[in-house]
């Protein structure tokens, strides 16, 4: 017989053994699910896991692929003085071969600056005073900046180069004309404007090429003084007339006074020359200075005459160039697809009289020292020959 107390013990046995099998059942849920986790299966974190069989690319792959292209490329390229590769990268503690051509806007070196860079090897340097705006550089308080920045890419050296770099963001096209550099940035877009990335990129080169529109030849003496650049600079002029009639068609350049004013144009022909004989004389070795009307009726010989004095060969690609480049015109007013022999004169059909008198009066001990001849009038500007001996001296 089952007593009181007897009872009791059995139900609060019984009410803990139910709980107990409750708890057994329960402690497999997930405390914000309904359904029990399977162990068997990876519990997943609230970020994806990373996919490790896709490698990251860093700038030192990127170098370090570029330079091994080189060697190959260059394996039996034939450099000057039969050197090698090594001889020439800053990378290798080499020398490259520097060469500068000094210019203003619209005088032919779109042109020039890219039969340089049809050598192969070639770091371009397109117009790197570009975030400087639509100005002629002569002295303070610009000059200091302009020639530091010009060592600091000739040296390869875009670490203090920021405002260059920015600039470069928004106008890609200070980068895109140097081909090589470009090619890497599309495909790179991460590292295109890193300072690390370009400096150690462009050491991988043996040639630089650099065309200046904005800076006068006289401060350009800084590149020549510096003996650890040994660069060579060449002094591109045009006919006043020829430049003044292409800037027409710029919307960047009529009512800027350092760009649409024959007189400040013609200033700066005369303070060129002025230079010009001054460098002869102490860098006869490094300087020299050419019309683009001379280059433009015979480009191969004048080209090769140019190779020869910045210590280049004339490499085949630079052939194809020429072949491609100077026998028609094609494409818009910036195409480098040009009758070499009729382009720099369209001015004479493109101006009428007025506007050549007025230029040329503007400008009369210019074209007097760089052999330009004026026109006489309406019929004499359309059929005659505007250009005749020079002598820097």
């Amino acid at each position: 017989m089952v007593t009181v107390s007897g009872f009791l013990r059995i139900s609060v046995f019984a009410v803990c053994g139910f709980f107990f099998i409750v708890f057994l059942n329960q402690r497999d849920v997930h405390p914000y699910t309904k359904a029990p986790i399977k162990y068997t299966e990876p519990i997943q974190d609230e970020e994806p896991t990373p996919n490790f069989t896709i490698p990251v690319v860093t700038i030192a792959d990127v170098i370090k692929h570029q330079k091994f292209y080189m060697h190959k490329r260059f394996a039996e390229f034939q450099f000057p003085s039969n050197l090698k590769l090594s001889n020439f990268t800053l990378a290798t503690g080499g020398q490259p071969i520097r060469s500068v051509v000094i210019t203003t806007w619209r005088s032919g070196s779109t042109f020039l600056g890219d039969v340089l860079n049809a050598v192969p090897g070639n770091f371009y340097h397109y117009e790197p005073l570009l975030n400087f705006g639509i100005v002629q550089i002569r002295g303070p308080p610009l000059a200091q900046l302009a020639i530091s920045n010009l060592k600091n890419l000739l040296k390869c050296n875009y670490y203090d180069m920021q405002n260059y770099l920015s600039y470069g963001k928004t106008h890609i096209y200070l980068f895109t004309h140097n081909l090589r550099l470009w090619n890497e940035c599309e495909q790179y877009p991460q590292f295109c404007w890193n300072a690390t990335f370009l400096s150690e990129f462009c050491k991988l080169y043996p040639f630089q090429s650099m065309k200046v529109v904005r800076l006068r030849l006289k401060l350009a003496e800084e590149l020549l003084k510096d003996e650890s650049l040994n660069v060579k600079v060449l002094l591109l002029i045009r006919d006043p007339r020829g430049t003044l009639q292409s800037r027409k068609h710029r919307e960047w350049c009529p009512g800027v006074s350092d760009c649409d004013h024959p007189d400040l144009l013609c200033t700066d022909m005369v303070s060129d020359y002025s230079a010009a004989v001054d460098l002869q004389k102490k860098y006869s070795n490094r300087f020299r200075a050419i019309r683009y009307e001379d280059l433009s009726l015979d480009p191969y010989k004048h080209v090769r005459e140019l190779f020869d004095f910045f210590g280049l060969n004339v490499h085949q690609n630079v052939i194809n160039f020429l072949d491609s480049h100077t026998k028609a015109n094609s494409g818009g007013v910036s195409s480098t697809f040009r009758d070499s022999k009729n382009a720099p004169f369209h001015w004479r059909n493109d101006l009428n009289f007025s506007e050549v008198q007025y230029i040329e009066d503007n400008c009369e001990k210019a074209m007097k020292l760089w052999g330009y001849v004026r026109a006489k009038n309406e019929s004499h500007l359309r059929e005659f020959n505007p250009v005749t001996s020079y002598v820097i001296d």
